[in-house]
Parts: C-alpha cells; structure tokens; sequence
C-alpha cells in the first residue's frame, strides 16, 4: 500500500524573524517617514517561506511585552539585551495586521516566550506521523524541539540563506542530539541572554563533558571522575549550572487553546494584503503573492471592477461621432500607444482620450491614418487643456505624425515627482494602485491605454488638490510642465557623434586593457577574469593573502566595490592596476562600444533621454545613454568628449555656471568671507586654502587647493572626516582638524546647517529658494543611520536643489525668448550646470551674449553675482572662452 503524503505544518517565530529582517536590511522608510524594514523583511521570508514550503497548517508565536516565569526565577535574565529603536518596536502591529492577511493565526501569552508557545504546539503535533512540523526561526535555540516529525528551518545570514535542521543534521553540526543541546548551553551560558551557565568553562569543555556523560545531571553523577580544575568549577557553579538548565529549557506545556484545525491555511486574503501593501507602499510584493497561486494555494479576490466604457474608434462613422464629441471638450486626457519606449524609434499604433471616469476611447492608427490629422486643430489648441503621464514621449511621439501638441497642462508623473521626490516610483502602474488600489491586469493596447488615459483623468483632481495644499502649484506650473516641452525638443534634436573615432579609440583602448590585463595576471600568478567579483575576490583574499582587516563581508565573501578597493590601495601594486583596468573597461563598454550602435538611423543622431523625475534634487538625469557620466578631467573621457561633434556650419557653445552651489551655499548661509570673495571674483577653492593653511594666495599649492574645493563641497553634502580622509588621502585626525578650522573659519556654514536640520525637525520639510519641497519625516527617527541621513538631506536639498531650479528655469527661459522665436541655436544637452548649444559659426558671439544675459539674471538675486563661463569649439572635448 503506498503510503500516505505527509501534511506540513509551519509554525514561526514572530519575534525572532522580525528581529533577522530588521537587522538585516537597510532602513526603509514610507513617504510618510514610518520605518518598515522589519515588516517588509518579515513579508520576505514569509512568502518564501509559503511558496516553498506550501504548507497545509501555519500558524506564528510573539513574545509579549509582561516578564517570563524566567524573569521571576532570574533577574538579570537578558539583562544585557540592548533596546531597540522604537521603530522596530512600531512594526509589529504591522506584522500582526500582515498575518491578518494572510489567513495566518499568531499566539502569545504572558509569562512565556514565543519559544514557549511553539514548544507547546510542537509537543502537542509531533506524535502526528501524518504531519511534518517545520519550526521557522533566526534563533538556533529552537533546536532543542528537533524530533522525528520536527525539523527547524532556519536563517543562515541574511533573509534569504536557509538551512533545515532534522536530528541527523543537529548531530553532524553539533555532534549532539537536539535534547543535548539543552545540557551543553546549560554548562556554557548564553550571554546574548545573560544566561550564567558555569563561569570558566568554555565552549570545548561543556561539549566533551555532554559528550562524555550525556547530560547535566549525569555530570554531576561523575563529578569525581572529572579533573580537578573542571570539578572545582562544576561544583562552585552547581546552582547556576542547575538555573541556567531550566533557563534555556523550551516550555512544552503551555496553558493555552490549540486546535490543528484552527492552523489550517486557506491562502491569502487578496484584498486585504493589497490594502496593507498599499498602506506600507509594498507593490513590489504583489507579484511574490501572485507566486502563490502557483505554489497551489488559492487566493481569494474580489472580482475587478469592470463596469467601464472603452470605446474602440476604428472606422470613419465611429471616428466622426468621436470627433464631434471631442470637439466639444475644454480638457482631456491623452495616452499614445506606441512599439518602442524611445519615441525617436518608435512607430505609433495608436491614441486614447479620456474626459469622463471610467470612460475613454482609443484611436488605431492603422485603421484611421487618414482621419489622425482631423485631430490636429484640437491637439494644437492651446486655449485646451491636456492631461499626461510622462508627457514628453507622448510629445515627441505626435509630433512624428505631424502634430505640435499645445496646451500640455498637467503630467501625473512629474506631479508625483514634486509631491513625493524621494522616492522613483512615478510610473502610472503604481499611482493607480498608490491612489486606488487596482492592480492593473496584463491587457490588449486598446484597453490599456484606454485605461491608462481614464485614469491619468481620474489622477488630475486628485494629485491637483495635494499640489495646492502644500504649496507647489508655482514650481510645477513656472517651471516643471513648462520644462517638458523644453526636454522633448532637446530629445528629438539629439547630438551628432564621429564613430570613426569612437571606433579608433576603441581599438587603442583595448590594447591599453590588454596591456593592463597582462600585468595583473603577472602579479597575480595566474588569467583569471579581472571583472568577475567572484574570481577577483578569489586571487586578492585566497592567493595573495592581501589583509582583509576594515574589508566589508557580504554572502559570497569579501567585498570588492570601490570603496572597499580603495582601502587596499597601500598593500599590493595589484590595486591601483585594478583601478585603472576597471575604468577603461567601463568607459570602453558603455561610450566607445556602445554610443555607435545608438545612432538613430533616421537622424543620424544619437538621442540621450532626459529624466525629470530620477533625482530627490530636481536635477536632471540622462539615460540611453547617460550623456552626464563622460569624466571631463581624463584623457580617455576628453577623447570620448571630442567625438561629439556639430553639423557643418555649426559650432558648440557652452554655457557652464562657474561654482553656482558655492556661490549659493555663500548666499543661504550669509558667510561674509565667502561673498565678498565672489564679489572680487577671487579663486573661491584659492582663498579658503590659503586661510586653512594660513598662507598667502600665491602660495597655495595645487594640492592645497583641491583640499580645500573637496571640503567645501564635501561639508555641505554631509562628507564626514572619515569621508574627507578617504577622498583627500589625509590621516582622520588631520582630517577632523582640517573640518574643524573650516567651521572655525566659516562659522555661517556651520550655522547655516544647523538651523537647517533644526527647522526640517520642526516642519518636516526643507525647501529651496524657488520652492521645490522634500519632506523628511524621518529626520525625528530613532534609527541613528535613517536620522543621519535625512540630516544630510536637509543640508543638500536647498543648496543643489536651488542650482536645478536655476538651471531649469535658464532652460525655459532661453527656449521660450531664443528657441521659439526662431533664434539661430539648438539647446542639445543638460549636463549637470552645463548647457550645450548648437549654434550656426556666424551667430556665435550674438547667441552667446543673450545666453549668458539670460542665465546670470535669474527671477531671484542672490547675494553674490551669478557667473556663466561661455565657451566654444568644434567638438564637445575641445571648447575655448569666448571671452
């Protein structure tokens, strides 16, 4: 007869597994500031746990607040335990209304651990041979419960790294059974939990004596058969051996109702985990929760509402109707659909329009490409209002049907961008399940982008009202939907690039890499792949012995990031070639390689995305490919610069402000010394480091100087001694010294930061000059890294954010009195305070005279004189000043 497949019953350690996850992953913070990296890590293992497992019976244990009957017998019983931040504390509520969720039942009682509570369960389950109970926990303690139907899953390190403990498993680790383990750690103590056990014998001793007479009572039976050192201790120690027994012993009987069936796990409760994961901003998960489905749970879930109208306007009589309805609209919104993300590659299949909930109408093009242009005079009418999400490729995309879209007056991605700049999740998937909790389905183009229209409408009102209740409607009308269209045209017009030479320097490259490659396998002793971690990290630690003091340690081993590299620099000739081989590498893969196989076919041109929405600042980013990474200050990175070139007749002109965030910082912070020192048009980085190093101007060497321009920019962005030591290679305590008479000679920055992190604690907030917000609840965490950080935050926001806000609104400002008035010029890259222009030869001094006019008088004045460097040339490597 074959035999019966045994059920599985998971019983967890709440407790202990909120404590792994808190411990083991970074701090993560809500856009409200609450601290849910613990419940997010809990959530983790809980679904792999589930998926793996697909278990029949779950059930979770919690520790409660009141002492133990351990307590009582001990009063220093896990008296050295360190609190924890409140905020861990916070998070299991969370856990509890998760498992709420989850159909999972949790126990707890007073006077008893969760410890207590799964041994009670376990004793009550293990004589079921139908059942297999697997205890889940990051506290090995549990492996005394180990029996023939009990195994103990637990985590190795980390959240992710399991091991299941059976009794063959506890014996070839410990060399114990599971019962034993109770008598050894009676005889060793715990300190994590103050446990006593016998003071002077150590780990090795407490194992021979279990081993040698197989429990603590049976020691005691043989203590004259025991040497005499051991025996004096055993015996001076026999009360707290004894104690310590009964301290570390699990609890099996428990007063509580348990019923096997009450565990029985129907599977999730759709619509409520998708509440909570709205609530703690878990969107992520959903897909894990989904995943059960197929572990063969079933998951219950309300039907999706469906009662909306999706019209498809595929032929002239529906089209016409349509038209005349449209007409008649004084806003809409509007969704193209499209084959390709980037809009300079992209065909367009079709357009969807919205002005009523739960309404909309999508137009294919291949059916109706007579009838798109009917739509023309609607789409250019300024005096109509349009309503996006990531308008700029929809832009860009009507604009290669010939249509010049007007009246762009609300982007639902850059309005979530302004309102909640911390975080990157802008796309419409997540606002609709931020706002309305609907998990979008995977759907035919027409409907979704039907769909994606109705809801930018139903969005507008929404993220409209939360713009004027805290105070953004300037920022996002003056200067990120104007912005828009400014981007979209820099898209289209793209920038022209010489790939013979990328290609030349792309062979001369690879022989400098193989050169490299050559010394490092020398050195080394052996080939192996220099950008493989794993086989770097092999030779480095393994063959070479290099010291691994200081040297972070992650799953795989030793850590070889940059950062850490960089500490190693001192021990072996290996490093600095690491350095360099990484760098060519890296510059050869992304710009030599790559920018030749990204010019656009039809333009000739390569188009960079600008990305308004990546950066907590409001500066800009660039992607596919990222044209603001090209290091200006390396020979390979000026090459690669000089490969971007002009159209005949064309020249480059840059407009680059000259130290714009000092120059701010001077002005915010009201520093004299700093002012007047821009006020003479002095060398800024010069002056400092002739203060600092209490010399003349002229005598302030090249070294001095880039000291004292890595402090100046290094304090305001939080740079700590350790962080300027590293940068600048100084020792920390010259460093600490060096940090400490800046402020002393600076005392306005200090106070400037000061009161910066003392009115973001106030209100929550800081703001720059032109009033972009980012909010900061967390600056009030009791977590010391998430506090910190939001501190540095506070400091940077109003300083590089008022330099984005500057530049952005210079952007706005030249295309709207140059660019559309038919002015000689193209604006064709944002590269952090860079503009770069394309300008005909013979305009050259008349453009560049309007461009500085214009970027040097901004609509605020600051208390220095805002500086623009013009410079031009041919190719972007090789600029001169104009003037």
């Amino acid at each position: 007869m074959a035999e019966t497949k045994k059920q599985k019953f998971v019983i967890i350690d709440g407790n202990a597994l909120l404590h792994r996850a808190w411990h083991a992953l970074p701090p993560l913070t809500t856009k409200a500031g609450e601290v849910v990296s613990a419940v997010y890590g809990f959530a983790l293992i809980l679904l792999k746990v589930l998926k793996e497992i697909r278990p029949e019976y779950v059930v979770v244990a919690f520790d409660r607040k009141a002492p133990t009957f351990r307590h009582k017998e001990f009063k220093e019983y896990k008296a050295k335990r360190v609190k924890q931040p409140q905020e861990l504390y916070d998070q299991i509520k969370h856990v509890k209304e998760l498992l709420g969720a989850f159909n999972i039942p949790f126990y707890e009682k007073d006077g008893y651990e969760a410890d207590d509570i799964i041994g009670t369960v376990t004793q009550l389950t293990t004589h079921n041979s139908q059942l297999t109970t697997l205890i889940v926990t990051g506290d090995l303690d549990a492996l005394q419960l180990v029996g023939k139907n009990t195994q103990v899953y637990t985590l190795r390190k980390g959240i992710t790294d399991t091991v299941i403990y059976d009794e063959k498993k506890v014996l070839e680790r410990y060399g114990l059974s599971p019962q034993q383990l109770i008598d050894f750690k009676a005889l060793r103590g715990d300190p994590s939990d103050n446990i006593p056990g016998v003071r002077g014998i150590g780990e090795k001793t407490a194992l021979t004596l279990i081993k040698t007479y197989g429990s603590l009572e049976k020691v005691y039976q043989n203590i004259n058969k025991i040497k005499e050192k051991t025996r004096q201790l055993l015996l001076k120690y026999r009360k707290d051996a004894i104690l310590s027994k009964k301290l570390v012993t699990i609890v099996r009987k428990v007063p509580f109702k348990f019923e096997l069936e009450d565990a029985r796990w129907p599977g999730v409760s759709h619509d409520k985990t998708v509440d909570l994961f709205r609530q703690l901003e878990f969107k992520s998960l959903l897909k894990q929760v989904a995943l059960l489905q197929e572990a063969g749970k079933n998951i219950t879930k309300k039907e999706t509402e469906t009662r909306v109208k999706y019209y498809i306007v595929d032929d002239s009589k529906k089209f016409n109707q349509f038209l005349r309805v449209l007409k008649q609209q004084k806003a809409f919104a509007l969704d193209t659909e499209t084959t390709d993300l980037n809009p300079s590659r992209a065909e367009t299949l079709g357009i969807s329009f919205s002005w009523g909930e739960k309404e909309a109408y999508y137009l294919p093009i291949s059916s109706l490409k007579s009838k798109i242009l009917n739509l023309k005079s609607i789409l250019e009418d300024p005096n109509i209002k349009k309503y996006g999400h990531n308008f700029k490729c929809d832009i860009e995309v009507l604009a290669s049907l010939g249509i010049d879209l007007k009246g762009v007056s609300f982007d639902t991605m850059i309005a979530s961008y302004i309102l909640n700049p911390g975080s990157r999740a802008h796309d419409l998937d997540t606002l609709i399940f931020n706002h309305f909790g609907y998990e979008r389905p995977k759907l035919e183009p027409p409907q979704h982008s039907c769909e994606d229209a109705d809801f930018i409408w139903r969005l507008v009102n929404i993220l409209s009202s939360q713009i004027r209740e805290k105070d953004l409607l300037p920022l996002f009308q003056k200067i990120e939907m104007p912005l828009i269209l400014v981007l979209a045209r820099m898209e289209a017009t793209g920038i022209k690039i010489n790939t013979n030479l990328l290609k030349k320097l792309s062979r001369e490259t690879a022989q400098k890499l193989a050169q490299i490659e050559s010394q490092i396998y020398e050195l080394a002793g052996t080939k192996f792949n220099i950008v493989s971690p794993q086989q770097l990290r092999r030779v480095l630690f393994e063959k070479l012995k290099i010291p691994t003091e200081g040297i972070k340690k992650g799953k795989t081993g030793f850590s070889t990031a940059v950062v850490e590299l960089e500490k190693l620099k001192a021990q072996h000739p290996i490093i600095n070639l690491i350095f360099q081989y990484r760098k060519l590498f890296k510059l050869k893969t992304t710009y030599l390689d790559a920018l030749p196989e990204l010019v656009n076919p039809k333009t000739g041109r390569i188009h960079t995305s600008f990305n308004q929405t990546i950066t907590a600042t409001g500066r800009l980013s660039s992607s596919n490919p990222n044209l603001q990474n090209i290091p200006a200050r390396t020979e390979l990175g000026r090459k690669i610069r000089q490969a971007f070139i002009t159209q005949k007749g064309f020249k480059f002109l840059s407009a680059d402000y000259s130290q714009i965030d000092l120059r701010i910082v001077a002005s915010i912070a009201n520093d004299k010394k700093m002012i007047d020192a821009f006020k003479r048009d002095e060398d800024i980085h010069r002056q400092i480091a002739a203060e600092i190093n209490e010399v003349n101007p002229d005598k302030v060497t090249p070294e001095m100087r880039q000291d004292a321009k890595t402090i100046s920019f290094g304090l305001i962005y939080g740079m700590s001694p350790y962080g300027f030591a590293q940068a600048t290679g100084m020792a920390q305590d010259r460093a600490q010294e060096f940090m400490e008479k800046y402020f002393k000679l600076h005392p306005a920055i200090k106070e400037y930061m000061n009161k910066t992190i003392t009115k973001a604690r106030k209100y929550g907030y800081v703001a720059t000059l032109f009033g972009r917000k980012r909010w900061l609840p967390e600056i009030n965490s009791g977590v010391t890294p998430v506090r910190r950080a939001a501190e540095r935050m506070a400091v940077n926001l109003p300083i590089q954010g008022t330099t984005a806000d500057l530049i952005k609104i210079a952007m706005i400002e030249i295309d709207s009195q140059l660019i559309t008035c038919n002015f000689p010029l193209r604006m064709l890259l944002q590269v952090h305070d860079e503009l770069l222009f394309e300008v005909p030869e013979d305009k050259i001094k008349e453009v560049a005279e309007e461009i500085k006019e214009i970027m040097e008088n901004p609509p605020i004045k600051l208390k220095v004189p805002i500086k623009v460097n013009m410079l031009v040339g041919d190719n972007w490597g090789e600029l001169k000043k104009i003037w």
